[in-house]
């Protein structure tokens, strides 16, 4: 194992480093961290924690994923796939929940980054994905619902799951305020339309700016909108991380273990997706691994540094490439930027309308929903496929994520299981011009197929009787059996000794060998029979 397999790209691109790329990836670090402060804050609030975090998320694992990882332009932070699973942690098991979680979230994820399980991603179904990703839209879009409309819940109303804020948003609609519509749709309206005239500025930073002016000099609007301030207050400066007040017991360790697999899980999908769009856009290649190592350490740091959950953002990733960004370097200084304005410009956050962040939180749901995906692979995919998908998709809405990952991995393995079990066989050769003149009393059999605990059960349908005396197995089309298979084989080959046969084996691939040799099979039946060719079995036979 090479020692430098874990290497971070800063360190391999450093080296040639010039004086343009520094003024470039300073330019494209300035822009990112513009469009991360909106988005920072929103997707701390809809993970149901202080706007600050957001930004202390984005610093602390910007800078240790540029420093530390295997892209030269990754952008980290808080991302919308993580919202609905921290909100959910926060709620049922606090932020020393929370912290536990995204600890050993990141402990996950540096042990896969060591073993090298970069590759393994892929082996996350297609359709798990995108059940997944359209049903956590759908809960973001539903969790904005109030602020958007301006609504206000009964006394004592604080629903987690999202079936409970969509019941809690109709409950409460004799609250709706005009004024927080009209300060969201004109936001939304900016979101949208903005972009197709102007790309340089941000959408999100103009409708932060016009709904904060909006409810400030508008009169009438502050009266019906919620600001950030009026329901949060925001500090200034560093965070101040006190663990003695947090319950680190076991049982809570116990409890937020499946959501930190979940976090795992996706941080290694999402930071690797966006890795491989960051290397088309650049033409580089990344390292999967080193990336896993840095997202573990970036988690870790984030939540010391009193932070969520942090995954590589697709999106500002993408901005930095567009805006000349091309080393670590950029990521550096999006963080750096960032830090900044937690240190001095803060308070200014205190004044950006609910409804605004609503209306940047539709957007994000809506871009990440990627529902034409979805669409096509309804009308395009197999049944089974299909399944897979919409169950993932209704069940993270109706549940959580958790429940949904584990389900659809189920469902899509049981699937795939039932696929090779159909593509294997066993079948008796009757007419074949290879194998004409057969004598009476041999049987050929050719066996297709990968032979598992799902298919082994075909093995036992060959028949046996007393007219045969030679049973020939044909193996050329299978590629790999497993220990149930070999039991099956064993089976046969008590039978076929019970019954006086000599059994004999042609065109054995390697594995199905290899596997033969170790469980001693190989030697029951006899070297001498086991042939390269059918031809070469039947001239062996002496009738």
């Amino acid at each position: 194992m090479s020692k430098f397999y874990l290497k971070p790209k800063f360190f391999s691109v450093i080296k040639n480093y010039s004086k343009e790329q520094f003024i470039k990836d300073i330019i494209a670090g300035i822009i990112v961290a513009i469009i991360a402060l909106p988005l920072s804050i929103a997707l701390a609030l809809a993970s149901g924690v202080a706007p600050e975090q957001g930004i202390y998320t984005a610093v602390a694992a910007g800078f240790v994923v540029a420093l530390l990882g295997g892209s030269r332009i990754q952008i980290a932070g808080p991302t919308a796939a993580f919202a609905t699973i921290v909100a959910g942690i926060v709620a049922t098991n606090g932020m020393d929940g929370l912290f536990i979680a995204t600890v050993i979230a990141g402990i996950l994820l540096i042990l896969m980054g060591i073993f090298k399980f970069g590759g393994l991603i892929k082996f996350i179904p297609y359709t798990i994905t995108t059940g997944f990703t359209s049903g956590i839209a759908v809960t973001i879009l539903i969790g904005q619902i109030k602020d958007f409309l301006g609504l206000t819940y009964a006394e004592g109303v604080k629903p987690v799951e999202t079936i409970e804020k969509l019941e809690a948003n109709f409950e409460a609609m004799g609250t709706f305020s005009w004024q927080a519509l009209l300060v969201g749709a004109v936001c939304l309206a900016i979101l949208i339309i903005y972009p197709k005239f102007e790309k340089r500025v941000p959408p999100s930073l103009i409708a932060v700016v016009v709904g904060a002016l909006m409810v400030k000099f508008i009169p009438g609007l502050d009266e019906g909108v919620f600001t950030i301030g009026e329901l949060y207050t925001i500090p200034t400066g560093l965070p101040k991380i006190d663990l003695g007040s947090f319950d680190l017991s076991i049982e809570k360790i116990t409890a937020v273990l499946p959501s930190a697999f979940t976090i795992a899980v996706l941080a290694a999908i999402e930071s690797l997706l966006s890795c491989v769009v960051a290397d088309g856009m650049v033409n580089s290649k990344h390292n999967s691994n080193a990336e896993l190592v840095a997202q573990g350490a970036a988690n870790i740091a984030s939540v010391f540094f009193g932070g969520i959950p942090a995954t590589g953002a697709i999106a500002r990733t993408a901005a930095n490439a567009k805006n000349g960004g091309r080393t670590p370097v950029a990521g550096m200084v999006h963080s750096i930027v960032l830090l900044l304005v937690l240190l001095f410009l803060m308070p200014l956050a205190g004044l950006i309308p609910m409804p605004t962040i609503a209306a940047i939180l539709f957007m994000v749901a809506y871009n990440m929903s990627e529902w034409r995906k979805f669409v096509r692979t309804v009308k395009t995919a197999p049944v089974s496929d299909t399944l897979v998908m919409v169950v993932t998709f209704i069940l993270t809405v109706v549940f959580d994520l958790v429940i949904a990952i584990e389900v659809g991995m189920i469902m899509a393995a049981l699937l795939f299981l039932k696929r090779m079990s159909d593509e294997s066989s066993v079948r008796k050769w009757e007419d074949s011009p290879e194998l004409q003149n057969i004598p009476e009393g041999v049987r050929v059999y050719e066996i297709c197929g990968p032979m598992f605990f799902g298919a082994a059960d075909k093995i036992s349908e060959i028949a046996l009787d007393d007219s045969v005396k030679y049973m020939i197995l044909r193996m050329s089309a299978v590629n790999a059996i497993d220990a149930t298979a070999m039991n099956a084989l064993e089976a046969l080959c008590g039978k076929c000794e019970e019954k006086n046969i000599k059994l004999l084996f042609a065109h054995v691939g390697n594995q199905p060998l290899a596997v033969m040799k170790k469980s001693d099979f190989y030697e029951r039946v006899g070297e001498e029979n086991f042939y390269s060719h059918i031809g070469e079995a039947l001239k062996s036979i002496e009738m």
